[in-house]
């Protein structure tokens, strides 16, 4: 469940890395078919709370609102890396944790976490300017400091303000699908997802093709994606030689037509895996996979998961044909 959500203020916080949730979870857009969140501001010290660089924040909550909420987020303050903090709030986040909550950290949050004892055991990562320093000060944690954000379910974190955004997508994604995380995403104008070391439950977006007769073969590429293309096909699409198709279409997608092609084929197993009935098999004959054990193997090296475990997350209540 993700419906009731809160963001924990001390004093020093950073607007920007606050705002991050604040957008995600604080923005009602039910009139655009997206789901509405019950977003309360929580002072874990007196209100109003100072923000860098030098105005208030106030808010009528109080610590007591974390009782109530399935997902408490915590963004990064000035000092978070070595002072102390409220012995109120640690042990409003263990509740939390222990009875089923989720909590999130953008960027050095995730001391406020390792603080109340939630890092403890679990993969965790931060802003690798202080990777180093989570890893001392909590030698429990076992802290990744080359990912974009961690899931240990219940207790997610995140590495500087932009992976705050990416952790925060892949929540929504998580728990709600991929219809409403990437609806978030482009309201907010950002992409729903982006490369890092650590797979994510998230599509990826379309580049934005502006090179002369590259954006038509994209266009080309999908409407035949069940086909085996070689680059002179699509260089023979583009009315150009395979080195000269190759160079423009690294300039204007930033990566090869074979990554760029299977991104697609993902994406559109993943679109037919939610939206459809239809077996594996015929998905993988569908998005140009040989067979359903290529597609398997593209699933687990691209998500970190199967075919139908990925189903069994994500599927539509009310499955319809994808075209």
């Amino acid at each position: 469940m993700l419906k009731n959500v809160a963001a924990v203020l001390l004093n020093d916080v950073h607007p920007f890395e606050l705002g991050v949730v604040c957008e995600v979870f604080g923005i009602d857009r039910r009139a655009e078919g997206l789901p509405s969140y019950d977003f309360a501001l929580v002072a874990a010290e007196a209100s109003p709370v100072r923000a860098v660089p030098g105005f208030t924040i106030g808010t009528p909550h109080g610590l007591d609102r974390l009782e109530e909420a399935d997902l408490i987020a915590v963004p990064v303050g000035d000092d978070f890396s070595h002072r102390e903090f409220p012995p109120e709030l640690l042990g409003a986040l263990r509740r939390a944790v222990d009875r089923g909550a989720r909590v999130l950290s953008v960027c050095v949050g995730a001391f406020v976490l390792g603080e109340a004892g939630l890092l403890d055991g679990r993969r965790c990562t931060t802003h690798w300017k202080y990777a180093d320093v989570l890893a001392r000060r909590f030698p429990a944690a076992k802290v990744d400091p080359d990912v974009l954000y961690v899931d240990e379910d219940p207790v997610i974190t995140s590495a500087g303000t932009s992976a705050g955004i990416d952790a925060c997508l892949h929540l929504v994604r998580k728990l709600q699908g991929s219809d409403v995380a990437n609806g978030i995403a482009r309201r907010m104008v950002v992409p729903p997802h982006r490369d890092g070391g650590q797979a994510q439950y998230i599509e990826r977006p379309v580049p934005d093709a502006r090179e002369d007769g590259v954006r038509e073969v994209l266009a080309w590429m999908e409407r035949h994606m069940d086909r085996e293309l070689t680059v002179e096909q699509l260089a023979a699409q583009a009315s150009m030689s395979a080195r000269t198709f190759a160079r423009r279409f690294r300039q204007a997608t930033g990566t090869t037509p074979y990554r760029w092609l299977l991104r697609q084929r993902v994406l559109f197993a993943q679109r037919l895996l939610e939206g459809t009935d239809e077996t594996v098999e015929a998905i993988a004959a569908r998005t140009g996979f040989p067979n359903a054990a290529a597609l398997r193997h593209q699933f687990v090296r691209s998500l970190g998961t199967t075919p139908h475990a990925y189903r069994r997350t994500f599927r539509s209540p009310h499955p319809a044909a994808a075209h």
